[in-house]
């Protein structure tokens, strides 16, 4: 079992959109019992509230079904539980490197760095930009995917 968790400030927008689409994507591909995925916060500030209107619009435009979610933030717990935590912009990793006690186990990847890049996803409650972000996300989840084919972690779906 492959264990993901998606972070971002406040678990409404980007977190969720990634795990809408990285969980699209493995079911897609016939490989969905090879995954736990979720999402998680940094912060509280958003705690218990649903997906942002924004992501909902952008996941239903795409066709990709919106999960059942209520944002949450991470715990240490959660660091033991998952295999790649993974957070959206350099201030997430800080916060998460802070939080997870300085990544001890090396679990920690900034998103974008599995599609080669450094850059941050922009945060579209700031920008309002869902097309951008989803587009980022995508390029990211894909990015993950290939990681983990590459490095052997995924196993072709039973026929």
């Amino acid at each position: 079992m492959i264990k993901v968790l998606f972070c971002c400030h406040g678990n409404i927008c980007r977190s969720t959109m990634s795990q809408f689409v990285f969980q699209d994507m493995v079911n897609k591909l016939g490989i969905a019992d090879q995954f736990l995925i979720d999402s998680r916060a940094t912060s509280t500030e958003e705690i218990g509230n649903p997906p942002h209107r924004g992501t909902i619009r952008k996941m239903r435009e795409e066709g990709i079904p919106v999960l059942p979610h209520r944002a949450t933030q991470i715990m240490w717990s959660d660091y033991h539980e998952f295999d790649y935590i993974i957070g959206m912009d350099t201030w997430n990793m800080r916060n998460l490197t802070r939080m997870l006690k300085g990544d001890p186990e090396k679990k920690l990847y900034k998103f974008l760095t599995f599609a080669g890049s450094d850059r941050d996803i922009a945060d579209p409650w700031y920008t309002g930009d869902f097309d951008a972000t989803y587009r980022d996300v995508t390029e990211g989840c894909e990015g993950l995917l290939k990681y983990l084919k590459e490095n052997g972690k995924i196993q072709s779906p039973k026929a």
